[in-house]
């Protein structure tokens, strides 16, 4: 078949969306993709060493579905439902993305000089990664949650430290992209 598939509309996604933050409140869960991190090093045995592993992770069996799908959604959206086409980036971005060694700015959605192996393996590629996920680990932990948990559980439940971590998310993005980009590239 030879068609063009578009995103759902907002607003299609943003109820189901919310039907599912109502159910999982409803039936007293929390949505977070970080948690599961916890929950596949208590499997693996955690909890005898670290007291902070400890726990029944059988009982959160239900989000390690949400893993799984996430992953599998990501394979199929990336390998059967994504549009080749080029991204509508504004001439300034790209002229900038230039500057900074991006070859094809706007080409795709994830740019080869960062997301290829050969990238990833570089010198750089490591440092970035390692210090890339220190950060998010110690920002995970230190924020009592990860950007997912805050701005789809947090929010929907009205919780005043998710508004604040919300915030801090985007305090923070605007730093690196505005700041912290520009010395990196």
């Amino acid at each position: 078949m030879n068609y063009i598939l578009e995103p759902w509309p907002w607003y299609i996604s943003g109820p189901l969306i919310a039907l599912v933050m109502f159910l999982l409140i409803y039936f007293g869960k929390t949505f977070g993709m970080s948690s599961n991190l916890r929950t596949f090093c208590s499997m693996a045995g955690a909890g005898k060493k670290v007291e902070f592993f400890k726990f029944n992770w059988r009982d959160q069996k239900w989000n390690l579905i949400v893993v799984a799908g996430a992953v599998i959604g990501g394979f199929i959206a990336h390998n059967f439902l994504s549009n080749p086409t080029a991204i509508d980036l504004n001439p300034q971005t790209v002229n900038q993305l230039k500057e900074f060694g991006f070859n094809n700015a706007g080409a795709s959605l994830l740019p080869p000089e960062i997301y290829s192996w050969e990238a990833v393996f570089s010198l750089k590629g490591i440092l970035i990664l390692v210090t890339g996920g220190f950060l998010v680990g110690f920002g995970t932990r230190y924020a009592g949650g990860c950007t997912s948990g805050h701005a789809i559980t947090g929010l929907s439940s009205l919780q005043l430290p998710s508004l604040i971590a919300v915030i801090g998310f985007f305090i923070g993005g605007l730093i690196m992209v505005h700041l912290l980009f520009p010395l990196i590239f």
